[in-house]
Order: C-alpha cells, then structure tokens, then sequence
C-alpha cells in the first residue's frame, strides 16, 4: 500500500507543471444560466453540463450513444444511386434528387442524436453563488453558495458515473430527476439548425420512480432501444451528502449493458474519495503528455481548455466525438444538426491535436469507430456507388450508417479519402507496424480501390469523376456539382493514392507500391488562377465568401504542396491564403478562423495564424469555451451571428497553436516555424512528430537554447537547426551526422534520445 501511494505520489507531482491548473482553470463568480455556457464534464462515453435554471442548480446528463438510428424516411429509394444522380445532372433535371435525397434530413426528425436528462437541486435558500472553479488538473468542478454550502463534483475518467458531492449541508436536500418533454405540442418542425422539438421523436413519456435514496428514469425510444438514468445517494455525516448519477443504454440486437441503477448502486459503495483518486490518476496521466507555454495568455488558457475538452470527449472504446459529443443540447430540442457524425470537415478536425499533442490513444477512438462500421460503409458503397472498395457517408448515425442530406457532401466519394488521412497520420506519429498492416493500409487500399474503379479518363488522359463537388459550394444545386475534378476532390484522391503508395512500400508490397504511385501519376495539376492562387474547379475560381476552405486542402490538412518544395509551392499557398484573406470572413464561422491558421502556419506566417487564432478565441466562443459557430461579439468577423454549438472549430484551434510550435510532415522536424516575432520565450515538452518523435523545446530571450529529442521506435529523422551553433548534451543511444548544413542527422535506437544546445552558452 506504501508503494501504491507513493507511486501515486510521484505522478501526481510529475504532472503538477504541466497543466498548471490554477493558470488554466475555469472560473465564474456565477453559474451559468443557459446550458450552452455550462461546465462541461465527460469522458467520451457520459457527459454533464453544471449551470443554473431558475433557482435550481442543474446538472444535463448525456450519453453518448443515445441515439435514434431509424433509417431516413424516404431515402433508400430505388433511385438511390450515384449513377441515377450522374444521370441527372447531365440531363439537367436536378429537383428530383433535391426532393428525393436532401429534404429528408432537413424534415424528418430522425435518424438524430436525442439527449438524456437532468438532475436538479433546489438551491434557493442557499444564497448566491459566490465562486464556480472547474479544476483542469482533476477535471473536478466545485461551487460555492453563500450560505457555505459546496459543491464537488466530476465525471469519473473511466467509468460511465458522475459524483456530486455537498458539503456544509445544513438541511435536506432531494435530488430531482427530469426527464426530457417527448410528449406536447409540435411547435418547431424542419430546423436542422436549431433543432426540432424532441416530442417530433413520437416517444411515450418515460417512467420515473423513486425507492429510498435512489431515482431511476427509463425512456423506450424507437426500434427496440432503450436508456436508462439512476441517481443514488447518501448522507456520509450530518453534513455532507454523497451522490453518483449513471445513464445506460441498449439497442435492440447490441450488447447488453450493465444498467444505470446497478452502475450508480456499485460506485456508491465506493465512495466519492476512492473514485476521485482513480480518477484523478487517469487526468494526471492525461496532461503529462505535453505542454506548451507561449506568451500569449490567451492563446495558452485556450489551448489548455480545448486539451480539456479533447480529453472529456474522446475515449477508446466509446463512440468518437460528433459534432456535440457528450453534451447534447438541454434545450427541449434536437441537437444541431442532429448531434450526427459530419465527415465533410466536422469530425476530422476535431481529431487534429490528437496526433502533435501526444494523445494518440485518445484518437485512436475514431479509428476504432471506423473500422467497427467497416462492413456498413462497404454495404453503402456497394449500394449507391455499385462498385467495391470503401466509400463513406459524408453525413451518418451512430453506426454508419446514411442520413442523405446536401447530397454533394452527405454522399461525397472522397470522404473515405479525408477519413483515411487519419489512418496515416496514426501510422505516421506511432510508426506501429501491425496498425499500419492491418487497420491503416487496409483502409487505404480500400478506398484507392473505390476511387480507381469510380473515376474515368478524360480526353488529356487525366483521370476524374464522372461528376465532382467542393464543399459546400453552390449549396445543394445542380451548379454545385462540376464535371472535371474540383481541387477539394482532387486533392483528397491524389493524396490516397500518394498514401497507398507509400505504405504499401513500407510493407514491401513493391507490385501494390507500383499500382498504386501509377495511378497517382494519372491525376492532372490543380486548378490555379494565372495569379496562381487555387480554384475551387476549373472555370470557377475563388469568388465567395465561405466557410469550408475546400479548394485548399492540398495545402493543409493534406499537405500536398508545400513551403519547403519552392517558389512555385510558396507563391500558390502565399497567393491563395491572400485571396482567402482579401475576398473576407462574411460567412465564415469559427473553425474556419482556426483552419486559416492552420494553413498560415504552412505559409511560415506566425503573426497571420495568431491573429485568427486571437479572434476565433475571443468571437466565436461561449464563456466555459464552446466553439458557437457564430460571431458573438458582433464585431464583423462574420456575418454569422447565431450561435449553434459544434466542436470542430475548438480542437482545430489547438492543433493551430501546435503547428505553430512544431512540424514534421516534410520530412524534417522544424522548430517553432511559425510563431510572431515578439514571442521571445517559450517552451513546450513532449509534442510528438511523425517518426514517433518526443521533441522538448526551450525559448528564451529570442533564442532557442535547448532542443531534446526522444525516439520511442527508433529510425531516422533530420532536424532543421534553430541555432547557428550548437553542440550535443546527453545522449543515449544515438548517431548524429553533421554532414547536411541547416540540419543535424539522428540516427536513433528505440528509446534513444539527445538533448542539443544552443552554442552560445
């Protein structure tokens, strides 16, 4: 027991530096009076909202898998087919496949994400609330009344149950359960943006009973699915109340699981104090993986809040992070846009930090996902497209499953392609051969093969689509779809084939390695302005205000062209982000501030990608750091005003902050490449690279003076010097080649590391 806690002990004390808690934290003189400026609790599976309605203090509990997954009515109609679409577009008669594939998702209910329920705590006799602090280090919130009432409370890392515990009770208290208003009056009906009234789901009401100290609410929804809400508690002294709070759920033909009522019975026979302990150790492990200070304070308690809630939001064996994750709306509604899962952007940028970050297993929970739904995205491919190979939905339910929508997007052939970078960069950042054997190549390979089966030669011998789209431009109009290749879908299909090349040569697949780089030969430049800036198609160039930059994919995430290939390369991305930058923000929302400086990173432009980092953090987020898509400061950063909540933009954000700090995806590590000049120090520890590199960074004075590298693989790698001089600290296990000016060579063995220092000191 000594050495379990002392062990304990250290981590703990490791950890303390890195998440600088008290720097970071959240905190309020107040509660939040709307649920979309609460703190957020969660770990990937259950999550909860702390704020105030009323007099009460509330807490909106999700899950992450309640969903109602009936099939899109409508939908699966015998013209459900690419090539009935194809042919529609060439006839020009398009109204068709708008009434048939698009209006459904805009008017149907269902297929949607639903929320859970609440709990509430009569307050009002307690006083005003004096402080609300959420505790990054732990994840724990706590709230202070008045009266001395306070308020413990966290979302336990690993299992699916949240403590609350009151201290200085002075009276009773009952906790009260709230079920969610599925029977009433229709009032909001076709608003895929605000959401429809949750009694358009036709549930009946849920049953609530109470015995003793414990609560349960069990809801029946559609098609044999059920969830399940227990509260239980106990009074530990005269004082003090102890609680735990669970929500469970089956779908019919699924594994069964372990339901709320026993989940919340078992953690109470805990103890708040032994869960929080493990609890704890999951978060202090969490943010010993990296950190950053910058001298920008804002840029800093952003970056940490989003590391925040990546961690809140993601876990292995718990769906990936849709465009809500555990926090569903609490507003007697649907969530935006369904709470689905949006792969034309939404989740793959939410899954950017994971890899520079170093929480790769975090992210490892969108794969899993991936591959889980594998054979319904191929029944889907097979169905629409009529081919083989892996196709994607742009627009699915909890399984995979399609929801139509602008069918551009929603049934897109490239989504598969965006989806398979994350294969890579999981490859790339691990250097784990069997992932790359059994789950990243195959992937890859998959969806090459769709493409090489769906695309046609053109007259130059160049190949295409039969029809091609950018997202989302033109809406969902016959003029949205192009008959040559947009640069969005052409970027996504050079880069599988450019990938299936190169892992299949990793794995000594020479004739697959050949195929594969034949094929990505075949595919024509990118469409560019004589100003060489990028088009959205050929014929139509940038010209709009817009808030996916889809035209400029091969820039980033993809990564296609380059700063370090030349002056071409760096007149396209200079040129482009320009016209970006000119034509202006009217409609743009948050994430595309955060992608811009993504891209700016690319272009070396440390002050331009501050800059839309600064704004994307001031304008477009709620007080507790939720991404609201609009404007809210109404400066004229957007014509965007409203305020729909979706996580892409925060997570982008972080992995803009990141790539400022280090990059690797041209072959080189590249120290702070893009930061403002005036940010003389700083330092940021264990930010991982691609080669499956560690890489620990001083900055003081203006001047790198430390850089420390470890490899966990082993291999090559090459850093670009941020020193005129330097000379070699400790090293282990280690070959340095001092041959190629500008860079420094290292050779490692697995568990390698060196630490270069400025030669100056």
């Amino acid at each position: 027991m000594k050495r379990y806690v002392l062990i304990v002990y250290c981590v703990l004390f490791y950890a303390a530096a890195f998440a600088q808690p008290g720097k970071h934290d959240m905190h309020f003189e107040k509660l939040a009076k709307q649920w979309d400026e609460a703190v957020p609790l969660g770990n990937g599976m259950v999550g909860a909202l702390i704020w105030q309605k009323a007099d009460h203090l509330r807490f909106s509990l999700d899950r992450a898998d309640l969903w109602d997954m009936r099939p899109m009515k409508g939908l699966h109609r015998a013209e459900f087919s690419y090539q009935w679409v194809v042919n529609q577009v060439n006839k020009k008669d398009y109204s068709p496949v708008q009434k048939y594939f698009d209006e459904p998702y805009d008017n149907e209910p269902a297929p949607s994400k639903i929320p859970g329920g609440a709990l509430e705590f009569d307050t009002k006799g307690w006083g005003d609330v004096t402080s609300v602090n959420l505790h990054l280090a732990d994840a724990q919130c706590q709230v202070n009344w008045a009266n001395g009432v306070t308020l413990k409370t966290f979302v336990h890392a690993t299992a699916p149950v949240g403590w609350f515990r009151f201290e200085h009770i002075k009276t009773g208290m009952l906790p009260q359960l709230i079920a969610p208003k599925y029977q009433g009056a229709v009032k909001i009906s076709g608003d895929p943006v605000g959401g429809d009234d949750l009694s358009r789901l036709g549930y009946e009401q849920g049953s609530i009973k109470q015995q003793g100290n414990s609560i349960t609410y069990i809801q029946k929804g559609w098609g044999g699915f059920t969830y399940q809400i227990n509260v239980s508690w106990h009074n530990t002294n005269a004082t003090t109340i102890e609680g735990v709070w669970s929500v469970s759920s089956q779908h019919a033909g699924k594994k069964i699981n372990v339901v709320a009522a026993v989940v919340a019975k078992n953690a109470l026979q805990h103890g708040y104090a032994k869960d929080y302990l493990s609890h704890k150790i999951w978060w202090t492990n969490f943010w010993s993986k990296s950190a950053i200070h910058v001298p920008d304070t804002l840029l800093e308690k952003q970056w940490y809040l989003e590391q925040y809630k990546f961690g809140s939001a993601s876990r292995p064996g718990a769906p990936p992070i849709s465009l809500q994750a555990v926090w569903t709306a609490d507003n007697g509604r649907l969530p935006p846009w369904k709470g689905d899962f949006h792969h034309d952007l939404n989740t793959q940028l939410s899954y950017w930090p994971s890899y520079s970050a170093n929480h790769l297993k975090e992210g490892m929970a969108y794969l899993d996902n991936l591959d889980a739904n594998k054979s319904n995205y191929k029944r889907y491919t097979k169905l629409y497209f009529g081919t083989d190979g892996l196709a994607v939905p742009g627009v699915t339910t909890l399984d995979g499953t399609e929801m139509g929508g602008w069918i551009q997007y929603a049934l897109s052939p490239t989504v598969s392609s965006w989806l398979g970078q994350h294969y890579y960069l999981q490859w790339r950042y691990s250097m784990d051969k069997e992932f790359l054997k059994k789950r990243a190549y195959p992937w890859v390979k998959d969806a090459a093969t769709f493409l090489e089966h769906i695309t046609v030669l053109d007259s130059a011998g160049h190949r295409k689509l039969p029809i091609s789209s950018s997202p989302e431009i033109n809406d969902n109009d016959i003029t949205a779809w192009f008959h040559q290749n947009t640069n969005y879908d052409l970027s996504l299909m050079k880069f599988t084939f450019k990938a299936a090349a190169e892992m299949a040569g990793e794995l000594g697949l020479k004739n697959e390695a050949t195929h594969w780089a034949k094929i990505a030969a075949s595919y024509g430049d990118f469409a560019l302005t004589p100003n060489n800036e990028l088009m959205f198609a050929p014929g139509m160039a940038y010209n709009q205000s817009h808030r996916h930059f889809s035209n400029m994919m091969g820039i980033y995430p993809l990564g296609l062209i380059k700063w370090e290939d030349g002056p071409r390369a760096q007149s396209i991305i200079k040129n482009s982000i320009h016209l970006l930058d000119s034509i202006g923000p009217a409609y743009w929302c948050g994430y595309s501030y955060s992608w811009l400086a993504n891209m700016k990173t690319r272009a070396k432009d440390g002050e331009g990608a501050a800059k839309d980092l600064r704004i994307f953090a001031k304008a477009f987020c709620s007080i507790n750091s939720f991404h609201l898509n609009g404007d809210q400061t109404k400066s004229g950063y957007s014509k965007f005003q409203y305020r729909p909540f979706t996580l892409e933009g925060n997570f982008a954000f972080a992995s803009g902050l990141q790539e400022m700090l280090i990059q690797s995806y041209a072959g080189f590590i590249e120290i702070m490449p893009a930061i403002p000049a005036d940010w003389k120090d700083a330092v940021f520890e264990n930010l991982r690279t691609e080669g499956a590199f560690l890489v620990s960074v001083k900055k003081a004075d203006g001047q790198i003076t430390e850089v420390k590298i470890v490899s966990e693989k082993g291999g090559k790698t090459k850093l670009k010097l941020p020193f005129k001089t330097w000379l070699a600290g400790t090293q282990k296990d280690v070959v340095i080649n001092r041959s190629e000016t500008g860079f420094v060579g290292l050779d490692f063995k697995p568990g390698g590391s060196v630490v270069l220092k400025n030669g100056w000191e």
